[in-house]
């Protein structure tokens, strides 16, 4: 289960991580995305200790996702040294994300 947590702000929860930062853009209607909750569980478990998952409802954070221009749900965006460094739109299985983010970890 993801954890929750709490930051001032997105830019600081990016800026004090100490490994990549998976965003799972989200919305709780979206039916792929519910999909893509349990492949997001199933990468964690297999990838903990290279990448932290963090999800953002964008009913809730609107401003968010449009300063990162989110257009389709869900979409992935992938963070490193506070840049994002690779984006992922739609639905994947957990091994062929996990093949699409190791280049990056």
């Amino acid at each position: 289960m993801a954890v929750k947590q709490q930051f001032s702000s997105f830019e600081d929860m990016l800026a004090g991580a100490d490994k990549p930062i998976l965003v799972d853009f989200y919305a709780t209607w979206c039916g792929p995305c519910q999909l893509m909750a349990n492949v997001l569980e199933q990468v964690k478990a297999k990838q903990q200790d290279q990448l932290q998952i963090v999800k953002i409802d964008t009913d809730k954070y609107p401003a968010l996702a449009s300063q990162y221009e989110i257009h389709a749900l869900p979409t992935m965006v992938l963070f490193k040294g506070g840049q994002p460094v690779d984006r992922i739109e739609g639905a994947l299985s957990a091994d062929k994300l996990i093949a699409r983010l190791e280049p990056n970890l």
